[in-house]
């Protein structure tokens, strides 16, 4: 028998723990303990992918386009590193707060006799 509880003492002490613990604190705490694990698991995840579209959001607002060769800089300077042309007026204006109106083409139709 002393060789049994040598073997299995991790075992006794946890199930020495359970049977004080449930009694005091009943069953709902397990349930209630194990369902906030389970949401948490399920919330961590959650918050990694809003922190990841916050920060890919605001890298690609740093994002800056040339309109005369098309080269892409991540710097905010005045002027392309790769033609020299002006950015300070595309770093403010990069084409996400135009209207559609003003980049659509206006169709008329004619009747074909």
């Amino acid at each position: 028998m002393n060789n049994f509880l040598q073997v299995n003492k991790k075992l006794l002490i946890y199930s020495l723990i359970a049977l004080i613990i449930i009694p005091i604190f009943g069953i709902n705490f397990f349930i209630s303990f194990l369902g906030n694990i389970l949401i948490l698991l399920f919330l961590i995840p959650i918050l990694l992918l809003l922190i990841v579209f916050i920060g890919f959001n605001n890298f690609k607002s740093k994002i800056n386009t040339c309109n005369n060769c098309g080269a892409v800089s991540f710097v905010s300077k005045d002027y392309c590193t790769n033609c020299g042309a002006d950015l300070e007026n595309i770093s403010k204006k990069n084409g996400l707060d135009t209207k559609p109106s003003e980049s659509t083409i206006e169709v008329t139709a004619e009747e074909i006799k």
